[in-house]
């Protein structure tokens, strides 16, 4: 079952090389794809602008720039909405499936539990998507078509990028609303940096990142209150050159949260990012197996 998917006309994810491939980072955008299939269309109850509340919207363009600064980039085109590939490949709620599903499944997990696993329950709002149970076999078949070529080709550009420089950074990119809660309406930073506390990445990284972006005039936070999700933990092995960094930047800074469109700043933060970059992909590569700050303090 493709969805709609071809991998020439309407690829599931694409793979943007740069010209000169000059850098260990690794960009990843795993949420902002927004391409809905219409067979996913016809099984939710919620309406076109409701079901793209899990997006990370236009993050994607956001840090394309990357690709300039000789970074590779992996992009979803398929919603996080259908299919999330920050989740373990087998986080499921069986209530949500009609059929059997296979019995290693992890039904446990928090994320399930909160209605947002592989294939999610709920938008980000927490609105019920699907209108009744879907089939197992659709989506069993999300899982083996679309999830696992997807961490295929994430890991192919990390091993190449290892093999090449002796390490890779892998820039694991998204998007939080501007404030935590519709209770609380606490303004969020404009960026949230997750390394696993210390575990996915070498400090040194984390830190030098911390530092661009804050002599940007930028408001960042380490780990609060996101640390890093699935892929961030996966994929990073600091000991091993493997590091992993989850960037979650704040909606409030380029979007229309409510009507989802690029704000009159888009423009000028795109290339706010796209100079961090550049000067993440000036750093001395000798440092990165090191504990100490990078040279941009």
């Amino acid at each position: 079952m493709t969805f709609g998917f071809d991998p020439v006309s309407n690829p599931a994810f694409e793979v943007f090389e740069p010209e000169n491939h000059n850098t260990p980072f690794v960009i990843n955008s795993p949420h902002s794809g927004r391409v809905y299939p219409p067979s996913f269309l016809e099984q939710s109850r919620l309406g076109n602008l409701s079901v793209r509340k899990s997006e990370d919207f236009l993050v994607d363009m956001l840090v394309s720039g990357g690709v300039v600064q000789g970074m590779p980039m992996l992009r979803a085109n398929f919603p996080r909405a259908f299919l999330d590939v920050n989740r373990e490949p087998y986080e499921l709620d069986p209530n949500m499936f009609e059929g059997k599903l296979p019995d290693y499944i992890n039904s446990r997990s928090i994320r399930v539990s909160s209605g947002l696993g592989t294939i999610a329950k709920i938008v980000a709002e927490g609105e019920q998507i699907y209108a009744g149970k879907i089939a197992a076999e659709d989506g069993l078949s999300r899982i083996e078509n679309i999830y696992r070529p997807y961490h295929a080709s994430l890991r192919r550009l990390l091993t190449k990028t290892h093999v090449k420089f002796g390490c890779s950074v892998l820039i694991d990119c998204h998007s939080m609303p501007s404030s935590a809660g519709q209770v609380s309406y606490h303004t969020r930073p404009d960026f949230v940096l997750g390394d696993r506390f210390g575990s996915s990445c070498s400090a040194s990284i984390t830190h030098t990142a911390k530092n661009l972006l804050q002599q940007m005039g930028y408001n960042v936070e380490v780990n609060k209150p996101y640390a890093g999700g699935f892929i961030t933990e996966h994929y990073g092995r600091p000991h091993n050159g493997l590091h992993a960094l989850q960037i979650e930047i704040n909606r409030g800074l380029y979007m229309d949260e409510i009507r989802m469109l690029p704000n009159s700043s888009f423009d000028e933060f795109a290339n706010d990012i796209t100079v961090f970059f550049k000067q993440l992909s000036g750093l001395n590569w000798d440092d990165l197996y090191g504990t100490q700050p990078l040279a941009a303090e």
